[in-house]
């Protein structure tokens, strides 16, 4: 087993909500829902703990929302007050919208102060001896991506290059001082190199004005400057989903639009990849993985509750081996279980079977 991340058997990041927790939010505010936030942490690393899980996160529980919570704190950024943004999500039985408030860049980006930090600190004092404190925020492709640009004010950016560098060095400035909180596992959440494996993504993105095509170039390019100056010491992974929003999902498709740049030129660690279905595509893009890159197999749904068998996990790690070695693959969910707190359709029981499940295959694939 490895003894640093990612870990053979890790997760994503987001829990579902308790509902003891969903009710506080309702009815309590300021001090009084932090403790409850609190207490429903401390509960959710334990099980992350006697699930056997080698890392933890505090499941994003003081948020609404896996990425908008972050970027509505970004210096120069704040929600449109009469726009919102549709995401439109697919499911068996049908289409369902997610509509956050629009974003709106109105303001020269900076981090004013580090996100999360006080939320970090909590965790990593609460995580005990033996288990690492995982930090999950959004890339700074989600900026771009939710807005495109028309969420930027070209008064305040008349050079859509000073908006890049201003985007990356805030994210970098996160990722310094967040680091200086003890922070050893940080991760960033990128939908957007998934979706634009998806021709229709490309066609939306193209509709707007951007260059559809070489805009994962752009992305990794902007990453890599957030990430230049890294703390040693410090992990870094992306996780990559096509959507996940109760249950559903908004984009399709294999990565093998993005794979050979993705791999070779995104300076991270490790990657977290969606790969529970067939809308996930195939493998063989992971043969553009190089040496000393981690790839975390997401081979366990969270979007629905019924338990992978052990027997068809171990077969898909054995097919992902013929393209990458196996001493470079982990295995996770292919996402988190609540990116928003309205939560995917499962049980918590349910949810901690599944981790479970994931701790006892990669103890049995790699000992």
């Amino acid at each position: 087993m490895r003894t640093s991340p990612p870990f053979r058997a890790d997760h994503v990041g987001s829990l579902l909500r308790p509902q003891e927790l969903l009710r506080a939010r309702e009815t309590l505010k300021g001090d009084e829902l932090r403790a409850a936030e609190d207490a429903a942490i401390r509960e959710v690393v334990r099980k992350q703990r006697d699930a056997g899980l080698q890392s933890a996160t505090d499941g994003e529980f003081r948020r609404a929302s896996w990425h908008m919570d972050f970027i509505y704190q970004l210096g120069g950024i704040g929600q449109a007050a009469d726009e919102q943004i549709t995401v439109r999500f697919h499911n068996e039985q049908g289409d369902i919208e997610f509509t956050p408030a629009a974003l709106r860049v109105h303001d020269r980006i900076k981090l004013d102060a580090p996100i999360f930090a006080d939320d970090f600190g909590f965790l990593r004092d609460t995580v005990g001896e033996g288990v690492t404190p995982k930090l999950t925020i959004p890339s700074p492709s989600m900026v771009h991506y939710r807005g495109g640009p028309a969420a930027i004010d070209p008064e305040v950016y008349p050079d859509v290059e000073e908006f890049w560098r201003d985007l990356s060095a805030a994210y970098a400035e996160q990722v310094r001082r967040i680091g200086a909180l003890g922070c050893t596992y940080l991760q960033f959440d990128d939908t957007s190199l998934a979706y634009l494996n998806d021709p229709a993504q490309r066609a939306e993105l193209a509709g707007r004005g951007d260059d559809a095509e070489h805009m994962h170039l752009r992305y990794i390019k902007q990453i890599n400057a957030a990430l230049a100056a890294k703390p040693a010491g410090m992990t870094i992974t992306t996780h990559m989903c096509r959507g996940n929003f109760r249950s559903s999902w908004a984009a399709s498709g294999g990565y093998d639009f993005v794979a050979e740049a993705l791999f070779n030129e995104l300076n991270v660690d490790g990657f977290f990849m969606e790969f529970d279905d067939e809308r996930s595509g195939g493998f063989e893009p992971l043969r553009f993985v190089p040496p000393g890159k981690m790839v975390v197999l997401g081979l366990v749904t969270t979007k629905r509750g019924e338990l992978e068998s052990k027997d068809t996990l171990k077969r898909r790690i054995d097919e992902a081996a013929k393209f990458v070695d196996l001493d470079q693959l982990c295995l996770s969910p292919q996402c988190g279980f609540s990116s928003t707190v309205e939560g995917n359709e499962l049980t918590e029981e349910q949810q901690f079977a599944k981790l479970r499940l994931i701790v006892e295959t990669a103890q049995e694939v790699w000992g």
